[in-house]
C-alpha cells in the first residue's frame, strides 16, 4: 500500500469503495474496481480482473504481467487470495528471505478438494505431509545438506551418458521421417526414463507415472471442476499408493543404487531427520517434479528457439553457445511460472503491506522479464552474459536441487539436434498448449519437420558419432564469446582508432547501450 504522504501530479480522485476519495494514477492503483484487499488497500480493476487460470497469462505469463511490472508491481488478486508479486528485485528479496516469507504452501491445494474428493484421496490412504520443497528451517536445511551429494555436478556427470545415449536413439526413430512431436515421443519421455534412473525407481511404468504426475499437478496448482476433481484425486491416490509400494521394496531391500535408495539409508542412520513419514512425501513429489519441470523446459526452449530463427540457426552455427542457449530459453520461457510463499510477520514487499499470513504468488516468468533487471527483455539474445541470474529455479536456500541435471539434458537435446536436424522447423498453424494451472508451463505438443534429404548426416556420417559435452552447472561469461569480422579501420584521433564491426553470416549484432564495451579475446 502506499504511504500515507505518496503523491503524483494531475490525479483524477474517483470514489473507493468505502466512500471515500482515491487517487486514480497513483504508482499502485491506476483505477478503482470494487472491494479492497485484506489491508484496506484498494483493489485495481486490472488487479480485480487477474485470473492465472486462463487467458493471457496462461499464454503468455511475462507480458500479461507486463501492466502490473510498470504500475502495479506488487497487488492483490481477490480471485486468488494471494499478493502477486511481479519485479525481479522484490521476487528475489521474497525467494531470499525463507524465514519471513516461508514455503510451508508451496505443494497447497490452490483450489479446495471437495468431501468427495477428499474421501477418494482418504481410501487410498493418502498422507501427504512437507518435504524439502516446502519446509521450514531448521528441518530443511539438515535434511538437504544430508542428501545433497547426488546432486554435486562431479555425481550428475556419470548420467550424461545415458542421456545422449537416449537421445540418440529416439531420434534414430524419426530422423529419416520428416516430422516429429518432439513432446509425444521424445520430451515427455527421456526426462522422465532418467529421473527414474537417477532415483533408482524402475522404469517400467513410464506412462502410468507421466500420467500421474499431470493429476498431480492439476491436483496441486489446477482449478479443476468438482466432477474433475473425482477423476484427479483417484489418480492422485493412485499416484500415492504406486509411490509407497516401490517405496516399501526399497525399505525391504536398501542396497540398490538411485538417490531415492539413499535416502532410505540415511532414514536408517538419522530417523530423526529423515523420519518415514518424509520418505513416503518425498517418494510422490520427487517422482513427479524429477522430470516434469525438464520436459516442459526443453519443450519451451525448442519452441522458443525455432520461434526465433536467427537464434536457432546461429546455435548450429556455434554450439558453444548452448549453455548460455539453455539459461536464455529458462529466462524466457521457463518452465516455472510462479511459486508461493506465506508471510509469517507483518512486512512489506515493495513499498505494500503484507499482513502476517498473507499468501503470496511470485511470479519469476515476470521477474525474468523486468526491464529494470534486463536490457531489452523481451529479445532472444542467445549471448546475453546475465541469463543466468533468471529465477526460473528459485534463489537461496530452496534453490531446485534438480537445476543442473535439467540444464545437462536441455544441452545434450539442443546439441543432438542442432548437428543433426539444423533444418528442422515448427509446422506452421500450430498453437502453444499447456495445461491450466499457476506454476508450470510446457507445450502440450511440438510438431516439427524437415526435409529428410537434407540431413547433414547424410553427407557425412561421421556426425552421428560426434558428441559436445559441458561442464556440469551454470556457465560462465567468460563461456560466452561472439565472432565478429573487423570490417573497417580509421584513425579518428592520435591514438585512437574506429573499428567497424559485423557479424560473419550477415545478422545484426546487438543494439548499442550507454556503457557498452567489446572484449578482445
Amino acid at each position: 500500500m502506499p504511504t500515507a504522504n505518496s503523491t503524483a501530479p494531475d490525479r483524477e480522485l474517483v470514489p473507493a469503495p468505502n466512500g471515500a476519495d482515491v487517487q486514480a494514477g497513483c504508482p499502485v492503483h491506476d483505477q478503482l474496481a470494487s472491494g479492497v484487499s485484506p489491508t484496506g488497500c484498494p483493489i485495481s480493476s486490472r488487479a480485480a480482473a487477474f485470473n492465472p487460470f486462463e487467458g493471457d497469462f496462461q499464454v503468455d505469463p511475462a507480458e500479461a504481467l507486463k501492466w502490473a511490472r510498470e504500475k502495479e508491481p506488487v497487488f492483490y488478486s481477490p480471485e486468488l487470495g494471494y499478493w502477486v508479486v511481479t519485479r525481479y528485485a522484490d521476487v528475489k528479496s521474497v525467494f531470499r528471505d525463507n524465514i519471513l516469507f516461508s514455503p510451508s504452501i508451496a505443494l497447497e491445494k490452490v483450489t479446495p478438494a471437495p468431501a468427495a474428493a477428499q474421501d477418494i484421496l482418504a481410501k487410498y490412504g493418502y498422507a501427504m505431509q512437507r518435504t524439502m520443497v516446502n519446509e521450514d528451517e531448521p528441518q530443511h536445511m539438515e535434511r538437504r545438506r544430508l542428501l545433497m551429494d547426488a546432486f554435486l555436478p562431479e555425481n550428475l556427470a556419470r548420467h550424461e551418458p545415458a542421456v545422449r545415449k537416449l537421445t540418440r536413439q529416439y531420434m534414430d526413430r524419426f530422423v529419416d521421417r520428416g516430422h516429429a512431436d518432439l513432446v509425444a515421443e521424445m520430451f515427455a519421455e527421456i526426462p522422465l526414463t532418467i529421473a527414474l534412473h537417477f532415483l533408482g525407481v524402475p522404469d517400467d511404468g513410464v506412462e502410468q507415472l507421466r500420467k500421474f504426475a499431470v493429476a498431480h499437478t492439476l491436483n496441486t496448482w489446477g482449478r479443476p471442476t468438482p466432477q474433475e476433481q473425482l477423476e484427479v484425486s483417484e489418480n492422485v491416490g493412485r499416484f500415492w499408493k504406486t509411490a509407497n509400494e516401490i517405496l516399501d521394496e526399497m525399505i525391504a531391500d536398501p542396497t540398490g543404487e538411485g538417490w531415492m535408495y539413499e535416502t532410505v539409508r540415511q532414514h536408517f542412520k538419522h530417523p530423526d531427520i529423515v523420519p518415514e513419514s518424509y520418505l513416503r512425501s518425498m517418494m510422490m513429489a520427487i517422482l513427479a517434479a524429477a522430470h516434469e519441470t525438464t520436459s516442459n523446459a526443453t519443450g519451451n526452449a525448442f519452441w522458443t528457439l525455432l520461434n526465433n530463427r536467427d537464434a536457432w540457426e546461429e546455435l548450429c552455427e556455434n554450439p558453444g553457445l548452448i549453455p548460455s542457449a539453455v539459461e536464455e530459453c529458462l529466462r524466457v520461457a521457463g518452465s516455472i511460472v510462479a511459486w508461493r510463499r506465506i508471510a509469517t510477520e507483518d512486512t512489506e514487499i515493495g513499498g505494500v503491506a503484507i499482513p502476517k499470513g498473507g499468501k503470496l504468488l511470485i511470479v519469476q516468468a515476470s521477474a525474468n522479464k523486468d526491464p529494470l533487471h534486463w536490457d531489452n527483455p523481451d529479445e532472444i539474445d542467445i549471448y546475453r552474459d546475465n541469463a543466468v541470474e533468471h529465477l526460473t529455479f528459485g534463489y537461496g536456500a530452496h534453490q531446485c536441487m534438480g537445476k543442473n541435471i535439467g540444464r545437462m539434458e536441455m544441452r545434450v537435446f539442443l546439441a543432438e539436434f542442432t548437428r543433426r536436424l539444423p533444418h528442422m522447423r515448427l509446422v506452421e498453424g500450430q498453437t502453444f498448449e499447456n495445461l491450466p494451472n499457476i506454476s508450470f508451463r510446457g507445450p502440450a505438443k511440438l510438431l516439427v519437420e524437415w526435409d529428410p534429404a537434407h540431413n547433414p548426416e547424410r553427407r557425412d556420417p561421421a556426425i552421428l558419432s560426434a558428441s559436445m559435452s559441458f561442464p556440469i552447472g551454470a556457465p560462465v561469461k567468460d563461456d560466452i564469446l561472439r565472432r565478429v569480422v573487423v570490417t573497417a579501420i580509421s584513425e579518428e584521433a592520435e591514438g585512437v582508432k574506429r573499428f567497424v564491426l559485423e557479424a560473419p553470416n550477415g545478422r545484426n549484432l546487438p543494439r548499442w547501450t550507454p556503457g557498452s564495451h567489446v572484449d578482445l579475446v
